[in-house]
């Protein structure tokens, strides 16, 4: 009987293992599937697709992976293997049906293949009640200058389960990248006038690295409106910020999992997401080798010439799960989102701002910050001496921006992003290094490599986010550093603490 079963569920059949029922569900807290005749437990075995990327050669696309056949896109039929009859699916709306006759219970795992089903499903683990708590704190936490209106509304009622298609890509890649790299050897400062400017000596190289590079599970939203991730348009980054998953724990797929639950198509293919996967290989390529390289060459790299060939790519289209609360914002129609990692409970959203409340404050504090500087400027011209601190007095003009700043990325989380450069697992193989000395470089200002690029990402799908709430925010008002890249690369607060002496003559 075991044997028989076991050769129906090849053919596609969802059935209890044990009275060959085919109506099952998902048990959430176990991760098990259950038999609703006979309430026995079960688990399909971990899928195999997924490991082995030494050996990956050409491009290999998994059944659910297959470009989506238009005409099989939204409505499906099926002759039920138990009785014969033909049933139609409209896959717009489930992904599983009864027969009317029989009650046979069957699915688009008995569809295969057309695109419209993934290869892969990674089911819930965390429950909703931590999901909703996840959320709540979330929310508390930023309530001073949330909207009221939203205020008024929240509610973790409102939170859903969903499944979110993405695609899992496994790349056997080769990398060559050559360029310079610094070693700072001094680091010293000089009077000039009342002000003091710091140098930088370094050993410049010639460098160069050649290596095999192995990313496993790979993984990129594979519905174009989550990938969509403009953040002046909409929260989708959010969603993004809450990866990775687990993905290693993906079973075969199957319907049962989806009982419960809300799911979202995929409707984008393999060839739409090349360019954005190739973007993102060549980014953790670089930051690879940024890792292997900082503890000598601490003043970064500035690479002239990069190169990194796909050798073999093996792609697999998956659901996975997301606990998920919107909120669309009256005025404005933005539609916002807090989401929960359903495996491992990371969370993040974007909470509407109550800009009239944020902008008074920030302007009191401006207000405050000016008024002090004046005093300060006053008590430091009747100072004498050459140490008076008269470059502390301008940062009075910017605490009101500052704080506005740090508000706003606080609550809207604009440049929250999943950072695969960090979070894939990634293997280095046969690596060879170069490093030739070129020459030593005397009393430069910046504390970095001129043209460094070294922590570069090109493949960040978020747009808008690290430029609105990152770097051209920090310089301006000269606080921190670069929070528009993984990696910090540019010393922004050193670098306008320098530009305002040159421009006021200090």
């Amino acid at each position: 009987m075991a044997e028989e079963l076991k050769a129906q569920d090849k053919n596609g059949l969802n059935r209890c293992p044990k009275c060959g029922a085919t109506d099952v569900k998902l048990i959430q807290e176990t991760g098990m599937l259950q038999c609703v005749f006979c309430r026995a437990q079960f688990k399909d075995n971990a899928s195999n697709e997924l490991g082995g990327v030494e050996n990956l050669s050409g491009r290999s696309v998994g059944e659910g992976a297959a470009d989506i056949i238009p005409s099989e896109s939204e409505i499906l039929t099926f002759k039920c293997p138990a009785c014969g009859a033909e049933v139609v699916i409209d896959a717009n709306e489930a992904t599983s049906s009864r027969c009317h006759w029989c009650r046979h219970v069957f699915s688009l795992n008995e569809k295969m293949p057309n695109g419209a089903v993934p290869d892969l499903v990674l089911p819930f683990k965390l429950e909703k009640s931590v999901a909703e708590n996840n959320i709540r704190d979330f929310v508390n936490k930023r309530q001073f200058f949330a909207h009221p209106q939203f205020k008024k509304e929240f509610t973790t009622e409102n939170v859903m389960g969903i499944y979110l298609p993405y695609m899992i890509v496994d790349v056997n890649a080769h990398s060559t990248l050559s360029g310079e790299a610094e070693h700072q050897t001094r680091r010293y400062t000089v009077k000039q006038g009342k002000a003091t400017v710091t140098y930088y000596d370094a050993d410049a190289y010639s460098v160069s690295r050649d290596f095999d590079m192995l990313v496993d599970d790979l993984t990129i939203e594979a519905s174009s409106d989550k990938l969509n991730q403009n953040v002046k348009e909409n929260t989708n980054n959010v969603i993004n910020a809450i990866m990775p998953f687990d993905t290693e724990n993906c079973v075969d797929w199957n319907a049962g999992y989806l009982r419960g639950f809300s799911s979202e198509r995929r409707d984008t293919n393999v060839s739409g997401l090349d360019k954005q996967i190739q973007l993102q290989v060549e980014d953790i390529a670089r930051y690879q080798m940024y890792q292997d390289m900082k503890s000598f060459y601490d003043r970064g790299e500035k690479w002239t010439s990069e190169t990194t060939v796909v050798k073999g790519s093996k792609w697999k289209s998956a659901y996975l799960p997301v606990w998920l609360y919107s909120y669309r914002q009256a005025d404005n129609g933005l539609l916002h989102y807090v989401a929960v990692n359903a495996r491992t409970g990371e969370t993040m959203g974007s909470v509407p701002i109550n800009k009239s409340r944020l902008l008074l404050v920030s302007g009191i504090i401006e207000a405050i910050g000016i008024f002090l500087a004046f005093q300060w400027f006053k008590m430091c011209l009747k100072m004498d001496g050459d140490d008076n601190p008269f470059l502390l007095g301008f940062l009075g003009f910017t605490p009101g921006f500052i704080f506005y700043w740090l508000k706003t990325k606080r609550y809207r989380n604009m440049d929250e992003r999943h950072t695969y450069e960090k979070e894939t697992k990634t293997t280095v193989q046969n690596l060879k290094k170069t490093d030739n000395l070129l020459e030593s470089r005397k009393r430069m200002r910046n504390s970095r490599i001129a043209g460094e690029n070294g922590t570069r990402m090109s493949g960040v799908v978020a747009n808008k986010g690290p430029e609105m709430m990152g770097e051209k925010m920090a310089n301006f008002i000269g606080i921190g550093r670069s929070v528009g890249s993984p990696v910090n690369s540019t010393p922004v607060g050193q670098k306008a603490e320098q530009e305002t002496k040159q421009k006021y003559g200090l």
